[in-house]
């Protein structure tokens, strides 16, 4: 036994020690250093990418979600509106939205004068202007809905017009409203005494989620009720017949299906359709289930089918990577102790892989909810102002979805459906938030650990 001198010094570390740091550890910690930092860069990047975007997104679309309204109280001529007196709407059916135009502008025009507002500088028709062309048709409705305000004086909220609507929001200005056939600077002025009265200001729109889509003439009603009703649509329809095809293919070729050429030919044509570009799903929704089938363009049913096919490839591939990813002592000890090949399968296996089933076809389901390709080319884009009716029948009936609707209102002149398009990705952003948050719960809820 040997003794080594107690002097407090860290021994002298020997040439060709592990602890020596030689050239090459010296070059492979730098480049892992390198490469923890480009890690980095390349996070910071894609987050500020995702920040811009969404700033962009929610800075353009906010204002969507409020609109400029007139609040006056308006006088129901009775001789205007009802002509004969007898309160029957089979007759007051009859008088036009000109009709109800010409009660809202005189009712504006006294309400005007009784506030001491000056309107010598603009005309009739400029001061008619304000007023959105929706508000006679809204007003209309309402009095044939109940024929006993004829005569009567009732409190009005009407929505002003587009170009009114964008100044309150800082898209129209002065300078602008000089090359704009639409508007003038007096209008524009004459809105901010308006404003200063508290007869012109800004409110929640609630009605762009529930009204259907508008005209050119008249943007500021434009709303989402039909892209949500028909995308809401689409996906019951796809998740009844998209998600029980999908799962029973997967069970079948992973569990049951023997391994020859006819297997690895569909594994192969499986895979290859889930690379198909979406567009061709279109031209073959437009050939078969449209041209062929005769079934109704534009409607909740073929772009649920044709979104079936374009998510089904998806459903399996993720279904069946979730089943291989049950280890196969779960199989044996389930055959072990004498359960069935079924009895395995539906009592050990799908339970187990049931968080990864849920979560790769909820998932599915929310590429699905946001692709357009093949939706444009089945009709969808067409100008739908009515809503589908309800279900089974409302599948049938014509409707549009979120993503069309936003590529519908991208392509407008007007800067108000621009506004609009940036407020339905908001919406669409919402609902794919919404189904990830869901898949993540699923697969927490339904997890089990082996």
């Amino acid at each position: 036994m040997t003794s080594a001198p107690m002097t407090g010094k860290p021994a002298p570390v020997r040439s060709g020690s592990i602890l020596a740091p030689t050239p090459h550890m010296l070059r492979r910690r730098r480049s892992e250093t390198r490469f923890r930092l480009y890690g980095i860069v390349a996070i910071v990047i894609s987050l500020s990418i995702l920040a811009v975007m969404l700033v962009t997104i929610f800075g353009n679309g906010y204002g969507a979600f409020r609109q400029a309204k007139l609040t006056f109280p308006v006088t129901l001529d009775a001789q205007v509106l009802d002509p004969k007196g007898n309160r029957q709407r089979e007759e007051m059916v009859k008088v036009t939205t000109v009709g109800y135009a010409k009660v809202l502008t005189q009712s504006f025009r006294a309400e005007l004068t009784a506030r001491g507002i000056d309107t010598a500088d603009l005309s009739d028709k400029d001061i008619a202007a304000l007023v959105s062309k929706d508000a006679p048709g809204v007003l209309r409705a309402q009095v044939l809905a109940d024929t006993s305000l004829v005569g009567q004086t009732i409190p009005m909220s009407v929505l002003a017009g587009g170009r009114i609507d964008g100044f309150l929001k800082g898209r129209v200005t002065m300078e602008s409203a000089r090359l704009d056939s639409n508007i003038n600077p007096e209008q524009l002025q004459f809105a901010e005494r308006l404003q200063q009265a508290g007869i012109l200001g800004l409110h929640w729109n609630v009605a762009f989620l529930t009204n259907p889509d508008a005209s050119d003439q008249r943007p500021e009603a434009a709303g989402l009720g039909v892209a949500i009703l028909g995308s809401l649509y689409m996906m019951i329809l796809v998740a009844v017949m998209c998600v029980p095809v999908g799962v029973a293919a997967s069970i079948y070729l992973e569990e049951f299906a023997p391994k020859n050429r006819w297997t690895d030919l569909i594994e192969v044509n499986v895979a290859n359709l889930a690379a198909v570009p979406s567009i061709v799903f279109g031209i073959l929704g437009l050939a078969v289930f449209i041209n062929f089938a005769g079934l109704p363009q534009s409607s909740s049913l073929v772009g649920a089918l044709v979104i079936s096919l374009r998510t089904l490839p998806t459903v399996i591939i993720a279904t069946r990577a979730s089943i291989r990813a049950v280890p196969p002592s779960i199989r044996d000890a389930a055959l072990g102790v004498g359960a069935s090949r079924m009895q395995t399968v539906f009592h050990h296996v799908l339970p187990l892989a049931m968080p990864g089933i849920l979560t790769g076809t909820i998932l599915g389901l929310a590429v699905a909810l946001g692709d357009t390709a093949p939706l444009l080319l089945i009709g969808m884009v067409a100008f739908v102002d009515n809503y589908p009716g309800t279900p089974v029948d409302g599948f049938l009936d014509p409707a549009t979805a979120l993503p069309v609707q936003v590529y519908s209102w991208a392509t407008r002149s007007d800067p108000a459906f621009i506004e609009r398009s940036n407020g339905a990705i908001i919406v669409l952003l919402g609902f794919l938030l919404v189904m990830n948050v869901a898949a993540i719960i699923l697969r927490r809820r339904f997890e089990r650990r082996w």
